[in-house]
């Protein structure tokens, strides 16, 4: 389980393109994890890039499915299905317990 610091929210946006079958395994997976690891401490935005184009530009996403740890900074960025929970964790910059 990801050790929780008192008061911290972490903000995540999981960019995906439509219903493909990488976005809705990748979505899947990120469910888990946050579900298991995360609980309440985060906030979770989903962000279709052929519903905003421009947002994905804006944020230089060039590949989906792509999961992006906006707070706290810096900025982390995951991306594929988030089928290995480590890895995500481990992306995301948080530690596991044993």
């Amino acid at each position: 389980m990801a050790k929780k610091k008192e008061g911290r929210k972490i903000v995540l946006r999981l960019y995906v393109t439509g219903q493909t079958p990488n976005s809705v395994r990748a979505m899947e997976n990120l469910k888990k994890v946050l579900k298991k690891d995360l609980k309440e401490i985060y906030e979770l935005q989903v962000i279709d890039v052929l519903k905003n184009p421009q947002l994905a530009e804006d944020e230089k996403i060039l590949a989906t499915p792509m999961l992006s740890r906006v707070l706290p900074l810096p900025i982390r960025r995951i991306i594929g299905d988030l089928s290995d929970r480590e890895k995500v964790l481990l992306g995301l910059d948080l530690t596991t317990e044993e």
